[in-house]
């Protein structure tokens, strides 16, 4: 079984509609939220933000991290190069699959049974930018490893 957070709301305590999820998080990337700052392009803005949007909405709604690895038009393929949530609902929301625009294929799915190779202080900022958009705080710290001293 891959790892499974209990949201820290739903939507009878107030947590965001998916669709007030989605703008607020497409409204929060930049590259400072991308996994590849530099190729970050507003053309694209879905480019590199599936580990730390995951992140955000895994702590928001809670379920399991799917991952997949993606195989490139040039034939090159990246291990586990996307990521996207199962809500507890079973239902997947893949909010950054649009980043994949030049003949990019995602391998077979697969829930993922460790920690997200995230950077701690990329997720954070995401979640403070989706956070005040949405009017609330959002609590990363159970989703995202803590830095080894």
């Amino acid at each position: 079984m891959g790892i499974t957070q209990t949201p820290k709301a739903t939507a009878s305590t107030g947590a965001p509609s998916l669709e007030d999820a989605e703008q607020a998080l497409r409204a929060s990337w930049t590259p400072e939220t991308s996994d590849d700052p530099d190729a970050w392009n507003p053309d694209n803005p879905a480019a590199g933000q599936c580990v730390a949007t995951t992140l955000v909405l895994q702590a928001l709604y809670g379920g399991e991290i799917v991952v997949a690895d993606v195989r490139y038009a040039d034939g090159t393929t990246r291990d586990r190069g996307h990521a996207w949530n199962r809500l507890p609902s079973g239902e997947e929301i893949d909010f950054t699959y649009a980043q994949f625009c030049r003949g990019e294929q995602l391998g077979p799915a697969a829930v993922w049974a460790g920690d997200m190779d995230g950077d701690r202080d990329r997720v954070a900022v995401l979640a403070e930018r989706v956070g005040q958009v949405l009017g609330i705080e959002i609590d990363v710290s159970d989703v995202v490893p803590t830095r080894s001293s």
